[in-house]
């Protein structure tokens, strides 16, 4: 009997999202099996198996140096993230040399669930993570205490409670912190000594062995930030030279963000309890509209003004989400009636201008499509009325 992704589980009580490291668990072991070659101090793949857990191997079956129990002997290890194979190779050359690694982009690029399969495969757990707030304090980076065991035995290593830095520091694994610039300066630059000394210094243990920890090898930090962040909490300039920025763009291929849509869509429609019932045209139409949007050009090569708001991947994957939802539980009528307005939902989030460049958008492309003779365009063209 050989284990499976969906194996382990269905071993794990109902949640709705699983880590990576769980969600992945079978390949994860597959790959540390299969790649016997040198892995940096406490790493549990090698750099390459790394690399091909996050981009998958492009379908082909990765065969065992020798039988194992419990694990097939081929496996094709699936492409979780879809994205440029060299950044993903960057980024763990960076983790390899235990350097700061910072991955910025647009919202909605996928920067999180990057950081995530990263420490998974690097570590075996994303769980040691900073959420970046402006009430982040400097405990969330250092250490804090028991408040009751601090009453009751004053300043003791038992008191002491680890951050997830620290955690991070003790057993030598990958820490992340996300919206790194929503932080405050002064919260941010208690990163800069650990960045540097790879110790923490704990004052109230002055003059026992415990004052001093000191990280293991393997240690190092996952952060990511949002460039329309930019301004909130600037990084100094000391931050920034302990991390190595890599920027996560936009998927490029029209065809692999369909994919990735449908599947992500797919899913969170199943994880509802329902089939997902929007069809290919009515997604390519969904993948078409944003790309638009985005970039400021149509496929066909008309300008667009773009709007305001951010017109992620992330944000697509909602609204797919939503149109198949509403399918399911909500029938009645074409499900492509229901695209204009989970649009509008999304442009109108930021700037109330971005309506009228909606409307703009209907006005040109979509226009030009339904005099071109498309069908679904035509309807898209009729339904503007409920953009309004």
């Amino acid at each position: 009997m050989t284990v499976t992704d969906t194996d382990t589980a269905s071993s794990i009580p109902a949640r709705q999202v699983r880590p990576a490291e769980e969600t992945h668990a079978a390949e994860l072991a597959f790959l540390a099996a299969q790649d016997t070659g040198p892995r940096p101090p406490g790493w549990a793949l090698t750099p390459r198996a790394v690399v091909t857990f996050v981009c998958g191997s492009d379908g082909v079956e990765l065969a065992l140096p020798k039988r194992r129990a419990g694990l097939p002997t081929k496996l094709a290890i699936t492409p979780k993230f879809v994205g440029e194979r060299a950044l993903v190779e960057r980024c763990v050359v960076t983790l390899a040399g235990e350097r700061g690694l910072l991955l910025t982009g647009e919202p909605g690029t996928a920067k999180s669930m990057l950081s995530e399969l990263l420490a998974a495969a690097v570590c075996g757990t994303s769980a040691l993570t900073v959420q970046g707030t402006a009430g982040t304090t400097e405990d969330a980076f250092r250490y804090g205490w028991n408040y009751a065991l601090l009453l009751a035995q004053g300043p003791t290593p038992e008191a002491l409670v680890d951050s997830p830095v620290l955690s991070a520091m003790r057993t030598g694994r990958v820490v992340r912190v996300e919206e790194i610039t929503r932080c405050l300066p002064e919260v941010q630059d208690a990163l800069v000594s650990l960045l540097s000394d790879r110790r923490v210094t704990v004052p109230e243990l002055t003059a026992t062995e415990d004052a001093v920890v000191s990280a293991v090898p393997g240690f190092t930090v996952i952060a990511t930030a949002n460039l329309r962040d930019r301004g909130v909490s600037e990084m100094s300039a000391a931050l920034k030279r302990r991390f190595n920025f890599e920027t996560v763009h936009p998927i490029a291929d029209a065809d692999a963000e369909a994919v990735l849509i449908r599947r992500q869509a797919v899913a969170a429609v199943q994880r509802a309890g329902a089939d997902f019932g929007v069809d290919d045209a009515v997604l390519d139409a969904l993948v078409t509209v944003f790309r638009d949007l985005r970039s400021g050009r149509s496929t066909e090569g008309w300008d667009v003004e773009r709007p305001g708001t951010v017109m992620s991947t992330a944000e697509a994957v909602q609204v797919a989400a939503s149109m198949g939802l509403a399918a399911a539980y909500l029938p009645g009528g074409d499900v492509l009636d229901l695209l204009p307005g989970h649009l509008l939902g999304v442009v109108r989030k930021d700037d109330p201008a971005d309506h009228a460049r909606l409307l703009g958008y209907w006005d040109g492309p979509v226009r030009r499509r339904a005099e071109n003779g498309s069908a679904m365009w035509r309807r898209l063209w009729d339904l503007r009325g409920s953009l309004r």
